[in-house]
């Protein structure tokens, strides 16, 4: 009978994922951080067999060369920046992820925001809670921005933002897109300048990857194009848009507003974004469901087992 195979699990996970791992293999925890990491990696790095992570506690190359034995990666998440997924392909080690089954939570998550900052949904629940709508006298509450049929640029027509575009016909937007190439067999208009398009558009949602390629690529113009009555709705990455450009554009009113599920540097925020009425912040909650955190629990484990197996993954991550 053969062993069963040994995991390394780099962070704490969802308890079902982990019973799951636990009854199919045998699981050692990796130390947090810092000089226990390295003693632990050191003495037992060479027991390894897999890698169990997440989009946002990833894998770097030093941690993979700590991983003389490994064979499989498997992620329970998306994004890939914080992945060195080229280290992997070196080794040939395959990388698993979880595309797919969060498209439609991220696109509902994305509508979600682009609704609550055009209609001020977050500033007028405050109003209502702070009692200045029954004040005496009333104070009048300031006139949102109607969502039905306004122009929305999408940055990125990967899974999520071409899901993201079809949500949009439901309310009669019109829809352009940037990246580097145009789609094919989509409907949507590529607009090859995304200076053209923050000019054009009147919501531009951000669902690009992450990484050293799109860092900072909205930035201070992009936002003076997208201009006071232009909104930002960010569920890619926090390092794709320039967080102080950002901050600056906020508070000096030169652009409409901001509704923002990530950040450069998490769970810090910028404190100034606090005090804006403008601005809606959440703590990257773009696939927290239930239903779509069981299926990339399931999604990790199937990737794992089809390894094991012999079998392709179900999910591999592209290795050009």
């Amino acid at each position: 009978m053969n062993p069963r195979p040994v995991l390394l699990q780099s962070l704490s996970l969802l308890p079902t994922l982990e019973r799951q791992l636990a009854e199919n293999y045998t699981v050692h925890r990796l130390p947090s951080a810092g000089a226990e990491r390295d003693a632990f990696l050191a003495a037992r790095g060479s027991e390894f067999d897999g890698l169990v992570t997440s989009a946002a506690g990833g894998a770097n190359a030093a941690l993979i060369a700590g991983l003389p034995k490994l064979r499989v990666i498997s992620s329970f998440g998306v994004g890939l920046d914080q992945i060195d997924v080229a280290a992997a392909s070196r080794r040939g080690i395959p990388v698993g992820y979880t595309p797919d089954v969060l498209n439609d939570c991220v696109a509902d998550l994305a509508f979600a925001l682009l609704l609550a900052i055009g209609r001020r949904i977050s500033e007028g629940d405050r109003f209502v809670r702070a009692g200045r709508w029954a004040a005496k006298p009333a104070t009048p509450f300031p006139l949102g921005r109607q969502v039905s049929g306004a122009k929305l640029g999408i940055v990125g027509l990967g899974r999520i933002g071409r899901t993201i575009a079809r949500r949009a016909s439901g309310f009669d937007m019109h829809v352009r897109y940037h990246s580097r190439r145009p789609v094919e067999a989509v409907a949507w208009d590529h607009e090859p300048q995304l200076l053209e398009l923050a000019r054009w558009a009147d919501f531009l949602v951000v669902i690009t990857a992450g990484g050293a390629e799109t860092r900072h690529l909205v930035n201070a113009e992009v936002l003076d194009a997208l201009g006071p009555k232009g909104f930002l709705v960010n569920v890619a990455r926090g390092t794709v848009v320039d967080e102080a450009a950002l901050v600056r554009a906020l508070q000096e009113k030169r652009i409409g507003g901001a509704a923002l599920d990530v950040f450069e540097r998490e769970p810090h925020v910028p404190p100034e974004l606090f005090t804006l009425d403008n601005v809606i912040v959440v703590p990257h909650i773009a696939s927290a469901t239930v239903q779509t955190r069981e299926a990339m629990a399931q999604r990790v484990v199937d990737n794992l087992a089809a390894f094991f197996a012999g079998k392709p993954l179900p999910s591999a991550a592209p290795t050009a």
